[in-house]
C-alpha cells in the first residue's frame, strides 16, 4: 500500500469528527473529541548507543519497525518528534526518516508542517516582549490578581528568559538589545535559544489539556523581583495569551508512512536541555489506537532513554514493554577508536572495541527491568563478518539482535526486526515490566544526579561547581526539591567529555550549572559545553535544498542512511 488521503488514514483509526484536516495529507487530532479508551497498546521505546555526529538512524528505524509490524498484520503506530528547522538546514538534514522508511509528506513536515514550531517561537518571544515591557514601564509584579504589586519591579539584571528562533545561528548566542535611546528600551545583554530548546516546547510536549498548558506556562520563571522573589510568566500577564497562541499546537499531528500507515508527529524538545521525546498526547494516542506504539527518544539511551523513563513515563502513567537499541557498524567502529573519516572503513578490531558502548546501554536498560532488542541499522556494503560479530556479542549479552534494511526496502526489509520485537513484546503480556526509576522523587537533587551518573553513565562520582551549588539552593527554595532531573550533556560520550568514546572508566561528571524549569517540571543539570543555540556547519545542508521545476522541494534529506 502506498500513500493515501489523510482522511482514509484517519478512518482506519476510527478518528471521525476529531480530525482537523491541514490539506490532503496532514491533519490534527483533538483527543478531547474521542471516546474513552478501553485499553492501551504495547509501548516500544527506540533508543541507541551513543551516536556519531551524523546520527545513527533512530527515526528511520522507528518508522521501518512500524512498517514491518504492519506487514505482519499488527496495528503499529509510531509517535515521533517533529523536526526543527535548525538541523534541517544545518548538519543532519530532514528528520522524517530516510529512503523507503520515511514519513509522508516529508517536505511539509520538515519545513512549516502545521505551524507548531512557529507557534512555540511566537509564544516564547511574546513572553520575552512582556518581560521587557514590564521593565520599561517599571511595572510592579504580579500585574494580575489580589497580590498585585507585592513583589515589586523586575530586576533587569536577573532576567533569564531570552528570545527563541527556529534556526541555527551562533551569532545570536550572546547579543545586546535595547540600543537607540529611552524610547527603544534599556541596553542589556540577551541570548537566543533554538526553538526546540525553549521551555515552552517542553511544556507543550508534556501538557494534556489547554488548562494544564496554561498552568505550566504560568509557572515558567523569567526573572527575579528587586527583593529576590521569582517572577513568572503568570506574574507578567503572559500565560493566557501564550496559551491562545498555542491553542492548535497542542493537538497532535497525524501523517503517514510511505506505505500508508498512520503516524503521529508532535512536539520536538531538545534531548539535551529538555527530555527529547514526542508529546505525551501523541504517545497516548498511538497507544490508544494501536496494538503497538513505537516512540523514539533523542540521542543515546544515556540521554533520551533515561529521561523518557524517569521523566516522561511517570507523567504518562505507562511503562514500555521493551527497548530497541539501534546500532550501526559505523558508530561501533567510532566508539572503538576510529575517526569520523575512518568509521566507514571495515575494521573488525575497532568494532570489537566499540561494542563496550553497546554493553553499557544494555546494562542500563536492564537496570530499568526492560527487555532489550539490538537493531542493526543496515547499510549497503556492511561486511558480513562484522554484522555477525554484533549478533554474537548481543547473544553473549543475553539479548536478541536483528538486522533492519528498512531504508532500502521499507517494511519488507524490516520483517526480521519486527518479528523479534513482536515475540519479545508478546512474551511480556502475562507479566508486563513494572516501572523502576533510577532515583526516588524524595531524593535530594544532588543524589538524583549522582544516581544517574553512576548507574547510567558508569561515572565514579559527580562534582558540583560553586555555581551549581548556589543554583541548587535557589531551585530548592523555589520548590524544585522533588522534581526529576534532566541531564544536559554531550550525546557523543557516556561521560561529559565528547572525546571519550566506548565505555570510559574512572571519570567524574562535573555539573557547572542548574536551572529550574518550573513550567516543564524538572531541574536541568548542565555539564560540559552545551549550546542551546547551535551554529551552522562549514557546509550547511541548506546549500543542497532547492525548489524544483516540479514544485517539489529537493535536497531536504541526506542520500545516505542517517
Amino acid at each position: 500500500m502506498g500513500t493515501r488521503p489523510i482522511a482514509e488514514v484517519a478512518a482506519e483509526l476510527g478518528l471521525g469528527s476529531s480530525v482537523i484536516a491541514y490539506g490532503p495529507h496532514m491533519a490534527k487530532v483533538d483527543p478531547a473529541a474521542l471516546a474513552p479508551a478501553p485499553r492501551a497498546g504495547r509501548l516500544v521505546l527506540v533508543s541507541s548507543i551513543n551516536p556519531t555526529p551524523a546520527g545513527e538512524g533512530k527515526t528511520t528505524l522507528s518508522i521501518a519497525l512500524a512498517m514491518g509490524l504492519r506487514k505482519l498484520g499488527e496495528k503499529a503506530i509510531p509517535a515521533l518528534r517533529q523536526p526543527a528547522l535548525g538541523p534541517v538546514f544545518g548538519v543532519k538534514g530532514g528528520g522524517t526518516g530516510g529512503g523507503r522508511a520515511s514519513l509522508f509528506p516529508a517536505e511539509a513536515i520538515n519545513l512549516h508542517f502545521t505551524g507548531d514550531n512557529h507557534a512555540v517561537t511566537t509564544a516564547h518571544n511574546l513572553l520575552s516582549a512582556l518581560v521587557d515591557n514590564a521593565c520599561h514601564f517599571h511595572t510592579p509584579v504580579p500585574v494580575t490578581g489580589e497580590a498585585a504589586g507585592a513583589k515589586g519591579e523586575i530586576d533587569p539584571r536577573t532576567i533569564r528568559w531570552g528570545r527563541a528562533l527556529d534556526m541555527d545561528d551562533r551569532f545570536l548566542r550572546h547579543v545586546t538589545i535595547g540600543q537607540g535611546g529611552d524610547a527603544d528600551g534599556s541596553p542589556r545583554e540577551e541570548h537566543f535559544d533554538i526553538t526546540a530548546a525553549s521551555e515552552v516546547m517542553a511544556v507543550l510536549a508534556l501538557s494534556r489539556t489547554h488548562d494544564e498548558l496554561q498552568l505550566r506556562l504560568g509557572r515558567i520563571i523569567v526573572a527575579s523581583a528587586a527583593g529576590g522573589s521569582p517572577v513568572t510568566a503568570e506574574d507578567v500577564g503572559a500565560a493566557s495569551a501564550m496559551t491562545a497562541v498555542l491553542r492548535d499546537a497542542l493537538l497532535p499531528n497525524l501523517v503517514q508512512t510511505l506505505e500508508g500507515g498512520p503516524a503521529f508527529v508532535h512536539a520536538g524538545p531538545f534531548a539535551n536541555i529538555a527530555h527529547g521525546a514526542s508529546s505525551v498526547l501523541g504517545t497516548q494516542l498511538a497507544m490508544r489506537l494501536g496494538d503497538w506504539a513505537i516512540t523514539e527518544a533523542g540521542f543515546g539511551f544515556d540521554l533520551g532513554g533515561e529521561k523518557f523513563l524517569d521523566i516522561v513515563c511517570p507523567q504518562l502513567g505507562v511503562w514500555p514493554r521493551l527497548v530497541v537499541l539501534v546500532v550501526t557498524l559505523r558508530a561501533l567502529r567510532w566508539h572503538g577508536g576510529a575517526s569520523r573519516e575512518q568509521a566507514s572503513a571495515p575494521s573488525l578490531e575497532r568494532l570489537r572495541k566499540g561494542l563496550t558502548n553497546l554493553e553499557r546501554h544494555v546494562q542500563s536498560a536492564r537496570f530499568f527491568g526492560l527487555p532489550v532488542v539490538v537493531a542493526i541499522n543496515h547499510f549497503e556494503g556492511d561486511p558480513e563478518d562484522e554484522l555477525r560479530e554484533i549478533e554474537a556479542a548481543a547473544g553473549a549479552m543475553g539479548v536478541r539482535a536483528a538486522r533492519c534494511d528498512g531504508y532500502a526496502r521499507g517494511g519488507e526489509g524490516s520483517l526480521a526486526l519486527a518479528e523479534v520485537v513482536r515475540d519479545v513484546g508478546r512474551s511480556t503480556d502475562a507479566s508486563p515490566p513494572a516501572p523502576r526509576l533510577v532515583y526516588d522523587p524524595e531524593d535530594d537533587p544532588r543524589e538524583k544526579v549522582r544516581k544517574i551518573a553512576r548507574t547510567i553513565y558508569g561515572a565514579d562520582d559527580v562534582i558540583f561547581t560553586a555555581q551549581a551549588e548556589s543554583d541548587l539552593e535557589v531551585a530548592i527554595a523555589r520548590g524544585g526539591a522533588r522534581l526529576p532531573v534532566c541531564m544536559a550533556k554531550t550525546q557523543l560520550s557516556l561521560s561529559d567529555d565528547p572525546t571519550l568514546h566506548g565505555q570510559p572508566k574512572g571519570f567524574s561528571i562535573t555539573v557547572r550549572e542548574v536551572r529550574l524549569s518550573a513550567g516543564a517540571g524538572f531541574l536541568v543539570a548542565l555539564t560540559g559545553d552545551i549550546h542551546t543555540m547551535p551554529g551552522l556547519p562549514s557546509h550547511p545542508a541548506a546549500w543542497h535544498i532547492r525548489l524544483g521545476a516540479d514544485g517539489r522541494v529537493h535536497g531536504l534529506m541526506h542520500e545516505e542512511n542517517d
